[in-house]
């Protein structure tokens, strides 16, 4: 479901993932190009602006149980036909629930090759390539950043899982909904010690955020997700203490409080800011380096204009 609220741009997410095209510009068309993984022929949608001039490329990724297809990503391709952007949503093996998705190495080189499509068939600034997703695209955004740190400007991950074990069994506390497709994907429960956890820690964008401290990486959730919503706010903490210098990082103890409560208490409050977020207060603030982390008010959701506007002032180190 989308809701525009003046002049927040915010996406609610939806459990179901729409597959048609009558709700995406007529400026974005359907491409495949070839995966270098397995030289499969692999979707995704392109909008590339005219002019010689180069552009900043977004590299828009889709949720847990989306594909390259899903509207609630329209927003995005609707901010890069306006500014002049270039564009690419790649399917990354659709949805999550089967080991070919889900962080896989066809996946991580399905993104790389999207990037390079995208290079190949548009005039893109290499020092202006951004990377966002929210839930399972927030996940496969800091997975990417870790992944391959070079190539990004800046990265806006929402409400992102870092640890796929985790959030496995923290889908299977009473009153949540049970998660589907980390046990798919990962060939079985997750349990200690077991062949399952080691495919979930390979895939989990814990194992490798510390290779993306030069990034710019913008991590965001909602105060009520994994209460209301699905990806407890742990997940993104935690991966900002991996990018953070070692003063900035959150103790275990605040932490829990973060999560536990859903409330910010008055020693880590933020002072009120709100570019971008409208209606979404932000209660909770941290930069560190070049990794920064906010907690608004909100749950699981994304705030469209928040992301966008803070990638767009990034730029990559030469």
């Amino acid at each position: 479901m989308f809701l525009l609220i003046a002049p927040l741009l915010l996406v609610v997410l939806s459990s179901q993932a729409p597959t048609g095209m009558e709700e995406w510009p007529r400026e974005v068309r359907e491409i495949t190009y070839s995966s270098s993984a397995d030289q499969s022929s692999q979707p995704a949608l392109f909008y590339t602006p005219d002019g010689p001039q180069k552009r900043p490329l977004l590299v828009a990724l889709h949720t847990w149980s989306g594909n390259y297809r899903q509207t609630m990503s329209t927003p995005y391709a609707r901010w890069c036909i306006e500014k002049g952007w270039v564009f690419i949503h790649p399917n990354f093996r659709g949805s999550n629930t089967k080991p070919d998705a889900t962080g896989s190495e066809l996946v991580v080189k399905d993104i790389l090759d999207a990037v390079t499509f995208a290079k190949k068939s548009a005039r893109v600034d290499e020092s202006r390539i951004y990377l966002v997703g929210v839930s399972g695209g927030g996940y496969t955004s800091l997975l990417m950043a870790g992944r391959a740190p070079e190539i990004w400007a800046g990265v806006s991950a929402w409400v992102p899982i870092s640890d796929l074990q985790a959030w496995y069994y923290e889908m299977l506390r009473p009153g949540r909904k049970s998660e589907r497709g980390v046990a798919e994907s990962c060939g079985g429960i997750p349990a200690p010690g077991s062949m399952a956890e080691k495919e979930c820690l390979k895939r989990s964008p814990l194992t490798y955020l510390a290779r993306a401290k030069g990034v710019p990486i913008d991590i965001n959730a909602g105060i009520n997700d994994g209460h209301t919503g699905s990806v407890p706010i742990s997940h993104s903490l935690r991966a900002f203490n991996l990018l953070a210098a070692e003063t900035d990082k959150l103790s275990e103890s605040e932490i829990e409080l973060l999560v536990n409560e859903a409330k910010v208490p008055p020693a880590l409050q933020s002072p009120t800011l709100t570019e971008f977020y409208g209606t979404k207060k932000i209660l909770f603030r941290r930069q560190s380096q070049r990794a920064r982390v906010t907690i608004f008010d909100g749950g699981h959701e994304i705030v469209i204009e928040a992301a966008l506007n803070w990638l767009s002032a990034q730029r990559k180190s030469r």
